[in-house]
């Protein structure tokens, strides 16, 4: 029950490791920026307020004195030069206000009286809250009444420097960014070498050049590289040798039932050994396509390229047909591209005795669809049959079983290719098996 409020909380954060260490960088160097602002204002005002009591105490009473000798008609004359930015100095008695509120008020107030040396009766009065006004009334010796009203303020901020406090919350976060960045980018390189990487060990090594742990974990993964490359080759190789050692015996098999008089077990037999070399040639095949010699590649008609392919098909009377689709060109192998889409074809017309072919460009990829109008695969099994030796059926016939290899070799070559191969049910029933290659345009 506890456990739910952190998850909540948890997707709060940003789905990418980049985007967390930012979110904690920024936050905690803006929340660092934000105190020392916090206290160099605090300062300020400090030393704004100490300023102030410094200059009451030290020229309130020489103010007061020359008011004091003045005559009462030069006195209006001198108060502009006595105004001082907190206080000034008005001829008149003291604005209609009640007691003193705050204690700096009490505090100002005793700071004038002791200044004056007590010579003079202060009748202090508040007069504004919001901003703090207060006045402090006296009587000067010929009985004129001088006032001292106060209005206590921080020291203006310059114009420039909110836009430094912005540049410098700009600079923070940007440094923040690229900290991230430069800390991220060689686990992002990781993972995209990772998912490219090839069992047959093909392909460049990861560059291993950069700080210590990265340069440590690419090793790792070249060295995990190689480990899984060796293990694929030997049992492929393993696969490869004895499915072709099988094909010696199974020959002979053939040509001494062959040899036979005809009858129903005959038949029968002939029927299985021709499944078992299927199976065993398919064998062989699967074994090559791990280790499938790809060659330069060559910008290739996709159109063109897919009425070749179904041309050669309807020469022999099968029906497989061209769809209408899009057109693009494309830098592929033309010979492992035109095995993948002959095996799907091939599926096709095994188990739904037609076949169309597609060709859509979608963004970034391109896509080449083999469908047909069969009984399609079980939702739950789609991913399945693309493993080797993965059939629906019990039946190890030939025209309703297969040997379960072609889609796996489909799959294969055109991971090979560095594609995709998904397969999906269509809308009214049948099979659509859909190559996806990466385009480089």
């Amino acid at each position: 029950m506890s456990s739910a409020p952190s998850r909540r909380e948890f997707r709060l954060l940003p789905g990418t490791l980049g985007g967390r260490l930012l979110l904690i960088l920024a936050a905690g160097l803006l929340l660092a920026h934000a105190l020392s602002f916090a206290a160099l204002f605090y300062e300020r005002a400090s030393a704004t307020r100490s300023m102030m009591l410094t200059g009451l105490e030290q020229d309130i009473p020489v103010s007061v004195a020359l008011l004091e000798h003045l005559p009462p008609s030069e006195r209006a004359a001198w108060l502009p030069t006595l105004e001082r930015r907190t206080y000034r100095y008005l001829l008149r008695p003291a604005a209609p206000g009640g007691p003193l509120a705050s204690d700096r008020a009490r505090q100002v107030t005793g700071l004038i009286d002791s200044s004056l040396n007590r010579r003079y009766e202060l009748r202090p009065r508040a007069v504004s809250a919001s901003p703090e006004r207060y006045e402090v009334e006296l009587t000067l010796a010929d009985g004129q009444p001088l006032t001292i009203e106060v209005t206590p303020s921080l020291m203006p901020l310059a114009r420039w420097l909110p836009w430094v406090l912005v540049a410098q919350v700009i600079l923070l976060v940007g440094c923040a960014w690229f900290a991230v960045r430069l800390a991220t980018k060689p686990l992002v390189q990781l993972a995209d070498a990772a998912e490219r990487m090839d069992p047959s060990g093909a392909g460049e090594q990861l560059s291993q050049v950069g700080p210590s742990e990265v340069a440590k974990a690419a090793r790792a993964l070249n060295t995990l590289r190689s480990r899984v490359a060796a293990h694929v080759a030997e049992r492929m190789q393993i696969l490869a040798a004895i499915s072709h050692d099988l094909q010696t015996p199974i020959t002979r098999m053939r040509l001494r039932l062959e040899a036979m008089d005809e009858s129903p077990a005959q038949e029968r037999l002939l029927k299985d050994v021709n499944h078992v070399s299927q199976l065993v040639r398919e064998g062989v095949n699967y074994a090559r396509g791990a280790n499938v010699a790809m060659g330069p590649s060559v910008r290739l008609d996709l159109q063109s390229f897919l009425d070749s392919v179904v041309g050669d098909y309807q020469d022999t009377g099968k029906a497989v047909v061209r769809g209408a689709g899009d057109n693009t060109s494309l830098q592929t192998h033309p010979q492992v591209l035109r095995r993948v889409v002959q095996n799907l074809i091939d599926n096709a017309l095994a188990y739904a005795g037609n076949a169309e072919a597609v060709l859509r460009v979608e963004p970034g990829s391109v896509c080449i669809d083999i469908m047909d109008r069969g009984p399609g695969i079980p939702e739950d099994q789609l991913e399945a049959v693309l493993q080797p030796f993965h059939r629906l059926e019990t039946s190890r016939c030939r025209s309703s079983g297969g040997t379960g290899l072609g889609l796996a070799i489909a799959q294969q070559l055109a991971q090979a290719l560095g594609g995709n191969l998904v397969l999906s049910n269509r809308d009214g029933g049948g099979l659509r098996a859909r190559v996806t290659l990466k385009s480089h345009v």
